[in-house]
């Protein structure tokens, strides 16, 4: 199966664990056979970053109510990145019918057919950024010009967040630009998973990413500008000489206003994202 398959017994114990499983985590299955799911070795967490290993996990649930559980959770490879993956558990019963333990059969939930016939075509009428494959800046100035338009016509609420990628210079300077362009794809595939299907994000140049959210108010935009500093806060990636960099962004959040400009709107968004910055990196200021 392309698909991760574990197998625990009613201790949370893994007895099985397929080669899907070890290509999606990078973990062979003699590194994880014999551990428990409390020794959080994949780190589970859900989008609001509750450690599922020790609070919520689906494989208890299973075995405590008899039931079929599904969740969407993002797991963290061996070399330290995040992944989305959409899980589904079920209990295992032994001859008697008394539960004897859970299957767990996650997948990768990264990109949906649809968003990759997406980014061909948008490679090729040159949007794409080909380092991090996001949207370019030229994409990304046409779709901010679309939704003021939009805006004025429809009424239709969105917003801008603006993400810098904190000591971005320091990472290129003490690992090399290979170690530093690794960051910079690791840092937009996190963003691009901390957001949703309807919102536009891309690279807006050097380290800095730029994404419209739309139908949002004040807390929900306040909501994926935090989501977006969790998850990335939550990612590391490995030097040349296998020491950890661990990850970070400041994120500069604003609500569109009637007949605002896009300089004006990028502006008011630059001002939060210095603000975070200045008031320790690592977090978001939203309005």
């Amino acid at each position: 199966m392309s698909d991760g398959v574990y197998f625990v017994d009613n201790d949370r114990r893994i007895l099985y664990w397929n080669e899907g499983a070890a290509r999606l985590t990078g973990y062979k299955a003699g590194e994880v056979v014999g551990s428990h799911c409390q020794d959080d070795i994949l780190c589970h967490v859900d989008p609001a970053g509750t450690q599922l290993c020790r609070n919520g996990c689906p494989l208890s649930a299973s075995m405590e109510d008899g039931r079929t559980h599904e969740a969407e959770v993002y797991l963290r490879h061996k070399q330290g990145w995040r992944i989305p993956v959409n899980v589904r558990v079920q209990p295992l019963r032994g001859e008697g019918g008394a539960i004897v333990g859970a299957i767990e059969i996650f997948s990768d939930n990264t990109l949906h057919n649809e968003e990759r016939r997406r980014q061909r075509v948008m490679e090729r009428l040159a949007f794409i950024d080909h380092l991090t494959q996001l949207p370019n800046r030229r994409f990304l100035e046409m779709s901010l010009h679309t939704a003021i338009v939009e805006s004025q016509v429809h009424g239709e609420f969105f917003g801008l967040l603006l993400i810098d990628f904190d000591y971005f210079k320091q990472v290129n300077d003490c690992f090399g630009h290979s170690c530093g362009d690794h960051a910079l794809q690791e840092v937009a595939h996190m963003l691009y998973c901390s957001l949703r299907p309807t919102d536009v994000l891309g690279r807006w140049g050097g380290d800095e990413f730029l994404a419209i959210v739309f139908n949002v108010d004040a807390t929900v935009l306040a909501e994926l500008a935090r989501r977006c500093v969790m998850l990335v806060a939550r990612t590391s990636i490995l030097s040349n000489d296998e020491r950890p960099i661990h990850l970070s962004v400041s994120v500069g959040g604003v609500l569109a206003q009637p007949g605002e400009t896009p300089v004006e709107l990028l502006e008011r968004a630059d001002r939060l994202m210095y603000q975070s910055k200045a008031n320790g990196r690592g977090r978001a200021t939203t309005e």
